[in-house]
């Protein structure tokens, strides 16, 4: 007949090994689902950077040739022939300025067609070894019929089709180098004069292209719309100008923006996202390597865990009668851990087999949350401010929802909407990064102004803040300090985009008229936009 201690140690050991086996089960499960929403929202967040990198130098090669495009057709203007060869003069010096403003410029030229001019055939600098640019003799036009526009692409397609054009990658005549350009036809009083374009090396586009990098293997490449890859940091495309280059694998061509698909016998999960010059850049890692981050947590919760059963086992039995109030302990933290409530410690701290198991326990669940706390970091951090997303706006609601209904409409809060004027106008006339400097003064300002709070950016130039507290009993002082700082940063500043001109709107919580927390946003909502509408109106 066994003993009372004996009992009671084995019924204490088989309640630990049940609870950590379903702390550990759960956590199992939590950690995988977690592990896979993370890693696609990585992918997402390199391939937006990515996509924004390239599409910003894209946008600073098309404003240099559309600068020179813009000032030969109105230096047409008014022209007679006897002039044109004055007027090709002074594209090349503001071309030439433009030229070396602009990265990655391999040549850069203004070819006059044949048919409008016998005489004048236009310019074309080349820089090949990157000690500046030299003029090279122009490829003689009227050697080709200009009709097939398989053939000097660079000059026929712009021509036939007569609008600027990004074009695929070709092999640019005399220099045998692979390149893409970006091309602009030039017309006057209705005729076509020539082509104004500027081609960059290929290995530049590489080098944007090769910084993206994830994971240990995980990398990047572009397609074109039909398929054919442009660049892959693995893959010879060299046979890409004559149409005879690789293609993506089965199912990238997608319209499902997170796709997984097999190559070379290799599982993958990819992200894809259009460029501006019509090409899609995917960014794309093994699912192996997506799945050994999660796999490696669970390996130590695992290993974890027969520890703490192995120190459990062995303190039940010499301590039968002292571990009984600890393992209540033990199973009350695994169930809090069951919940996802990882704000939980054992409280025993015996100089014994027990304490090294409430403390094992306690670093565990630490570890865990630490990890958990990251993947939430991740996932729910706007990349360009640092402030939270619309994601952690949206869960913060839900959460304040569940405050207010627990206390029954006695809770105090306010919402303040924050909208950024004129954002596209300062992407559109002095481009994206200077837009990205405008949102991120903004949002500093706001912190600062507002520390107390929580910080959301909810859209492209929208931001969010819950009140609490002392901001909210301060919140008219503050809203006071915000309007004037704002003021004198843009008194102060020599640049639009270095300015904060903000539409804000602050909607108190009243219980008489709002039934939830979203009426509440709403209401800050339409605030902000009744400000929006007076600041233009000059009230």
């Amino acid at each position: 007949m066994r003993s009372i201690r004996t009992r009671i140690a084995l019924l204490t050991v088989c309640a630990i090994v049940l609870a950590m086996t379903a702390a550990t089960l759960i956590g199992v499960a939590a950690i995988r689902k977690i592990g896979s929403t993370s890693s696609d929202q990585i992918l997402r967040l390199l391939c937006e950077t990515g996509q924004k990198n390239l599409d910003s130098y894209f946008d600073s090669v098309e404003q240099s040739v559309e600068t020179v495009s813009a000032f030969a057709e109105a230096d047409l203007e008014g022209l007679t022939m006897e002039q044109f060869p004055a007027h090709v003069d002074r594209i090349r010096d503001v071309f030439e300025k433009m030229a070396r403003q602009t990265h990655g410029v391999l040549t850069y030229y203004y070819r006059i067609d044949p048919a409008f001019s016998a005489t004048e055939k236009g310019f074309w600098y080349v820089d090949l070894d990157g000690e500046g640019f030299v003029e090279h003799e122009a490829t003689d036009i009227t050697l080709y019929d200009t009709a097939d526009t398989s053939r000097l692409v660079w000059f026929t397609v712009p021509k036939f089709t007569g609008r600027a054009i990004w074009l695929p990658p070709y092999v640019t005549d005399n220099l045998d180098v692979l390149v893409i350009s970006y091309n602009v036809p030039i017309t006057w009083d209705g005729a076509f004069v020539g082509v104004v374009g500027i081609e960059i090396d290929y290995s530049t586009m590489a080098e944007q292209v090769d910084h993206i990098e994830l994971y240990d293997s995980g990398y990047a490449f572009i397609n074109d719309a039909e398929g054919n890859i442009i660049y892959h940091p693995f893959i010879d495309v060299a046979d890409i100008a004559g149409g005879n280059g690789p293609t993506v694998p089965e199912g990238l061509l997608s319209e499902s923006a997170s796709i997984r698909y097999t190559f070379d016998g290799v599982e993958k999960q990819a992200v894809w996202l259009p460029l501006e010059n019509g090409m899609r850049l995917n960014v794309t890692v093994p699912i192996s390597e997506i799945n050994g981050n999660w796999k490696s947590l669970i390996r130590e919760i695992l290993v974890a865990s027969l520890v703490l059963l192995a120190v459990a086992s062995f303190a039940a039995a010499k301590f039968a009668g002292n571990i009984t109030k600890p393992l209540r302990e033990l199973t009350e933290v695994a169930e809090e851990v069951d919940r996802g409530n990882y704000d939980v410690a054992l409280d025993y701290n015996g100089d014994d087999d027990v304490g090294i198991l409430a403390r094992t326990v306690n670093k565990l669940v630490a570890n865990l949350k630490v990890y958990i706390g990251e993947l939430n970091s991740l996932a729910y951090a706007d990349a360009l401010t640092s402030v939270r997303n619309k994601g952690a706006f949206d869960i913060h609601v839900r959460q304040l929802q569940a405050d207010l209904d627990e206390s029954g409409g006695g809770l105090d809060f306010a919402v303040g909407v924050f909208d950024c004027d004129d954002l596209k106008a300062v992407n559109d006339q002095n481009g994206h990064d200077k837009g990205d400097i405008y949102l991120k003064t903004t949002s500093k300002l706001i912190c600062q102004v507002f520390k107390h709070s929580p910080v959301f950016r909810i859209g492209g130039d929208e931001f969010a803040m819950i009140l609490q507290n002392d901001d909210f009993r301060n919140r008219e002082a503050l809203i006071q300090s915000f309007r004037e700082q704002s003021a004198a940063i843009c008194a102060s500043a020599d640049s639009q985009w270095e300015q904060v001109r903000v539409a804000l709107g602050v909607a108190v919580y009243d219980p008489e008229r709002d039934t939830s927390v979203n009426d509440v946003v709403r209401r800050a909502d339409q605030l902000m936009y009744e400000n929006k509408r007076s600041r233009k109106e000059g009230h």
